[in-house]
């Protein structure tokens, strides 16, 4: 591996500037931190589930966010209803598998997502994109499970596959788009202390992708700055609690040198 640099800065001054509007249809659990996170970094998010308004809401985004989180069978019905709307508009549309590889019906929903509307960039923790490649494994509830499996590897074949960008987070976060693979070294352990920062992880790489037609250049920035902001916060706190809020802070201080200096990308 070679250790290159990348000018994420570029894209979170554009965030700014722009202001995109990113549309969730998200986990209940998380909802507050991933509306939080986007106002950070300078976004607007718009948080609307019904189906008699999500692709109208979709039409006016600039991206979307689909997380099987606390997926329900109405739930998954207006997350088709969006993506159709957010394909017909030509804005990135993002899934996050959250919980692909606990039961059935997660792993039933995130194929429907995946063959029934086009998404541009696929995100899960290790269990979860290795369950949505078609390994046997399993995932604990949401928290990703240790597998003897060439990650880098699978998530090419599936972003060959899915003609997607597949975003793998963990110990290590691989960006892959079939053609380019990215190796994402960042981060503090306190994030698996926090619930949501997976989540969180998603609607920042959806930000990101609302300014950056690169979907890969745009989801190594996003989760470049926030782990960054993370490891940052993390020297200020003194357990998940404070973390919390003092990732919140980190992110909207984020800037040119601290990213260029602290970063760790790969490829």
């Amino acid at each position: 591996m070679i250790k290159i640099k990348i000018d994420a800065y570029a894209l979170l001054r554009r965030i700014k500037k722009q202001r995109p509007l990113i549309h969730h249809l998200t986990n209940w659990v998380t909802i507050y931190g991933c509306a939080n996170i986007v106002k950070a970094i300078g976004g607007s998010p718009v948080m609307a589930h019904a189906k008699e308004e999500v692709a109208e809401m979709a039409g006016m985004a600039s991206a979307l966010v689909l997380n099987t989180g606390t997926i329900t069978v109405d739930f998954l019905r207006a997350m088709k209803i969006a993506a159709r709307s957010a394909n017909k508009k030509g804005i990135p549309v993002i899934l996050d598998a959250c919980g692909a590889g606990a039961t059935i019906f997660r792993d039933k929903s995130c194929f429907q997502l995946l063959n029934d509307v086009r998404v541009d960039i696929l995100k899960g923790n290790v269990s979860e994109i290795a369950r949505i490649a078609g390994e046997d494994v399993r995932t604990k509830g949401v928290d990703s499970t240790r597998i003897k499996i060439d990650m880098r590897r699978l998530a090419r074949g599936l972003a060959l596959k899915r003609r997607c960008t597949v975003v793998v987070t963990g110990q290590e976060d691989i960006v892959c788009d079939g053609q380019k693979t990215f190796i994402i070294k960042n981060g503090h352990p306190m994030m698996g202390y926090m619930v949501g920062t997976g989540c969180m992880a998603a609607s920042v790489i959806a930000t990101f992708a609302a300014v950056e037609k690169d979907s890969a250049h745009a989801a190594v920035c996003g989760l470049l700055c926030f782990e960054v902001a993370a490891e940052c916060a993390a020297k200020k706190s003194k357990g998940p609690g404070s973390f919390k809020d003092n990732l919140y802070d980190c992110m909207y201080a984020l800037d040119k040198r601290m990213i260029s200096r602290m970063q760790k990308v790969y490829q």
